[in-house]
């Protein structure tokens, strides 16, 4: 027998007594074994064969079932991204102690990995603790340690500050990893997207598995470098785009390859207006630095300048050099579903096609950027419309074809009538799911005489326009609708509602069966990783290559005209200029390398 071979016998064997204590155990193949799963069906009984979320291929306890598997082979940057490494072949998916300490999947041997045991908590130190930093910290603990807190800003802080109050706090993040490091399993990082790649790579360096927020990082250039930094230093990584732990999402993932559409050319996807500045025309006035706030330690890895009142807090996504407006933002939510569908890798070109009030500070007030990606596989080339913050009456609008008298967006958690319910998010480490803020994008005054609020929370400046109501056949808030040659489909919010346009053909459809595995909840997805369980359904081998072709449309609002990439290089072939925005300029002393 091969070397391999024996792999497979020995995992599969174990899997086999395992099961007897402990009910039917996964075991996960690399692609190179699944050709011999059917054999190890007849020899063994039934094994789950069950590759992280995208790759489609499972055998069932019948040898004559055989194998399903996509008839869309996945780029090659995509198959190793999906590919299960050698080590959770051996460990992944044993449980934690139950097979003796000289055995494969022991304790001692998971410790020697650096996992803990799944009894064993956590101990996690967050990056950001107010906003959605505070959220995902607050997720984190239900069912972990929290051990240290950083944030450079006192009173966004202050709630989770005084929650764990016995937890040491630190402004500078490089301060905390120093000291409390020995002490410290895991990061939560939920802070302004120029710096979540500086904070990232400085955890996982130091062995610390990581929770990024969306959209995972400020530029490409950034998102390729933490791509590479999980593969180098072994550490369990999640990005914080929710959806992709949500049933709608993965229903709608089946829907489209189960054919119920067609073959899908054209796919929208649209956002809200966000509550940030856009189309500024100057920077704004320099005003006194708040003394809550440690701004040279806000700025961080960005070029010094005045402190201005439009920066902090929340409102910094609105400026290039901070954030990256509503598609960063949104858009990475939105975008989950068309990006999980279709396994979309790297578009060939970008191309904003529609503009009002543009910038060259900040994002404009309304826009259309064209992305176009080649055939994949089985699947045909597709372009992606992204109408960022684009309402009803807009000419940046979506009007869908034949639908004017439809709804076009689904209701959030829609599936209940048809059998599926929703994975709990919102107990204990599930990382919940959220609409908007109570009055956000309301009318002036809001519900009851109430100010406006904004995405920010209470007491944060709100900009840009006030909410417009959705229109029958008319694609806006947050959604997406998938063009087929045989019908529509569309996605709501990051992923967690999905229907069939016309409503009357989804009243009558059946779903197709399952084939992707379901998530515990997005937190809790990402925990069970960094003890040595099976890789989050959004680490850096599947959101680094997303966050990455969905950065290129942020280039795009600076840059006119069609910008033809060349991802195996990082460089558009056709733009100096363009490629100025591929990687930050770094203050002295804040340069990252791997």
């Amino acid at each position: 027998m091969s070397v391999n071979q024996i792999r497979t016998s020995i995992a599969s064997k174990l899997a086999m007594h395992l099961s007897a204590i402990f009910g039917p155990v996964p075991i996960r193949l690399k692609s190179s074994h699944l050709c011999r799963a059917r054999n190890v069906v007849e020899e063994f009984g039934p094994i789950a064969v069950s590759p992280t979320l995208g790759r489609l291929t499972q055998i069932g306890g019948n040898p004559d079932s055989g194998i399903l598997t996509t008839t869309h082979p996945l780029s090659h940057r995509q198959t190793m991204a999906y590919h299960v490494s050698r080590r959770y072949f051996f460990f992944g998916s044993l449980f934690a102690g139950a097979v003796p300490a000289a055995g494969f999947g022991s304790v001692a041997s998971l410790r020697a990995l650096g996992y803990k045991p799944y009894y064993d908590k956590l101990n996690v130190a967050a990056v950001g603790c107010g906003g959605q930093g505070g959220s995902i910290l607050n997720q984190a603990s239900a069912t972990e340690n929290i051990v240290a807190l950083c944030d450079v800003d006192e009173k966004r802080a202050a709630a989770n500050f005084q929650k764990f109050d016995k937890a040491p706090k630190y402004k500078d993040f490089r301060v905390m990893l120093d000291k409390e490091g020995k002490n410290i399993d895991a990061c939560t990082i939920g802070i302004p997207d120029h710096m979540h790649a500086t904070v990232a790579l400085h955890a996982m360096q130091r062995g610390k598995h990581v929770y990024v927020e969306k959209p995972l990082t400020r530029t490409p250039w950034e998102a390729r470098l933490l791509q590479d930094a999980a593969v180098k230093y072994k550490v369990a990584t999640q990005m914080g785009n929710q959806g992709y732990s949500h049933e709608s999402i993965r229903t709608a993932a089946e829907i489209i390859w189960s054919g119920a559409i067609g073959d899908v050319k054209e796919v929208h996807v649209s956002s809200t207006p966000g509550t940030h500045p856009t189309g500024l025309k100057q920077a704004p006035p320099e005003k006194s630095v708040p003394s809550n706030l440690n701004y040279d330690l806000w700025l961080g890895g960005a070029s010094m300048r005045a402190y201005a009142e439009e920066y902090t807090p929340y409102n910094w996504r609105g400026f290039f050099d901070f954030g990256t407006g509503q598609i960063g933002n949104w858009g990475i939510h939105s975008m989950g579903p068309v990006n999980l569908a279709l396994q979309l890798g790297a578009p060939t070109s970008v191309e904003m096609i529609q503009v009002s009030n543009s910038s060259k500070l900040t994002f404009p007030d309304r826009a259309v950027i064209k992305f176009e990606f080649p055939q994949r596989g089985g699947m045909p080339p597709v372009a992606i419309y992204w109408h960022d913050s684009a309402q009803a009456g807009d000419a940046e609008a979506y009007k869908v074809p034949g639908m004017e008298n439809e709804k076009v967006l689904p209701p959030s958690d829609n599936l209940g009538d048809k059998g599926r319910g929703r994975v709990r998010t919102g107990g204990p480490g599930g990382g919940g799911f959220s609409g908007p803020p109570s009055g956000f994008g309301g009318k002036k005054g809001g519900p009851a005489g109430r100010p406006r609020q904004g995405a920010g929370g209470p007491g944060v400046n709100v900009y840009g326009p006030e909410r417009v109501p959705e229109q029958p056949g008319v694609l806006s808030g947050n959604g997406a609708v998938f063009v087929g040659t045989k019908g529509l489909m569309a996605t709501v919010n990051r992923g967690e509602g999905v229907h069939l346009l016309p409503a009357s053909r989804w009243k009558e459809y059946v779903l197709p069966p399952q084939l992707l595995t379901r998530s515990p909840g997005h937190m809790a997805d990402w925990v069970r990783a960094c003890k040595g369980g099976e890789p989050s359904c959004s680490n850096f081998s599947i959101s680094g290559p997303y966050a990455e072709w969905m950065l290129l449309g942020v280039i795009a609002f600076r840059v006119p005209g069609k910008l033809q990439w060349d991802s195996k290089n990082l460089r558009f072939t056709n733009s100096v200029e363009a490629n100025k925005y591929l990687k930050p300029v770094f203050r002295a002393g804040w340069e990252l390398k791997l």
